[in-house]
């Protein structure tokens, strides 16, 4: 029998499950992320490695979450992605047999929603492999008498100066229909009355694939393109990106091996705030 969504979910925990990936999974979401053969060869093609995007960790920390949806009363179709944070502990190999336990870390009441954080441990023969957590935002599950939680105001701010790197990427009408073949089947972006009932004008590119696109630009930029000096990366979903639009990354270095990062499209719109990324300088 489902749970009602409560504070009394914090500390649940799901019961481990298995996952395996090869070298074509990971290459589908390198496409489905806007990877491409020129410049980006080893990623995309076999024969060249293939080497594996850091924000594939995304992929597998999704069914950490699978307990949640099976476990707990919550509507699909109000639910909405609100942050993602991935830490890897490894380099992750082109093939892999883990398996996934998921935790629910925290439980908030916004009032007209509620927000639920659950956390993922990935492990393979060799120990941890790496820790996904998503938080997601349930439109209409709030009011149920428990803590707002913290503010995030000034978290992870970008700074009033030019950013130290930029980079610009367009997303293909067709993003949607690739990425979702990685395991994020949610009809809310392919589907035009779905999205309606929804209550979006139309589809939308997945919250988890602007993520890879940003990820992509953290590679490219502040990690020389080598997934094994990529060590985290936290954000916001702020906004929607249309299938069309350009994402433009800003990444402002705050540190040694550490930056502060936001993404927005051509028309201004901030759409991944308040995010973070940690590499080997």
């Amino acid at each position: 029998m489902s749970k009602a969504i409560s504070k009394d979910l914090v500390g649940l925990t799901f019961e481990p499950v298995p996952f395996a990936w090869d070298a074509k999974d990971v290459m589908l979401y390198a496409v489905g992320v806007g990877a491409k053969p020129e410049g980006e060869l080893e990623f995309v093609y076999e024969g060249k490695g293939p080497k594996v995007l850091p924000t594939y960790a995304v992929i597998p920390g999704m069914f950490a979450m699978g307990g949640l949806v099976s476990n707990v009363e919550i509507n699909l179709a109000m639910l909405l992605h609100g942050e993602q944070s991935i830490t890897l502990h490894r380099e992750i190999p082109p093939e892999g047999k883990v398996k996934i336990t998921g935790r629910v870390a925290e439980v908030w009441d916004k009032g007209k929603a509620a927000v639920i954080g659950c956390e993922g441990i990935v492990e393979d023969d060799h120990g941890p492999l790496f820790t996904t957590k998503a938080t997601l935002f349930i439109r209409g599950a709030g009011g149920f008498g428990g803590e707002r939680g913290p503010s995030t105001a000034g978290v992870n701010q970008a700074p009033e100066r030019k950013p130290d790197h930029v980079a610009e990427d367009v997303t293909r009408p067709e993003q949607g229909a690739i990425y979702r073949l990685s395991g994020d089947p949610n009809p809310i972006h392919i589907d035009p009355d779905f999205a309606k009932m929804a209550g979006f004008e139309k589809p939308f590119v997945h919250g988890l694939c602007t993520y890879g696109f940003v990820g992509r630009a953290i590679l490219k930029a502040l990690c020389g393109g080598d997934p094994a000096r990529f060590l985290s990366f936290e954000a916001r979903f702020a906004d929607q990106v249309y299938f069309g639009d350009t994402i433009i990354t800003k990444m402002w270095t705050s540190a040694p091996g550490e930056a502060i990062v936001q993404a927005e499209t051509q028309k201004g719109n901030v759409v991944l705030s308040q995010a973070r990324a940690t590499f080997k300088a």
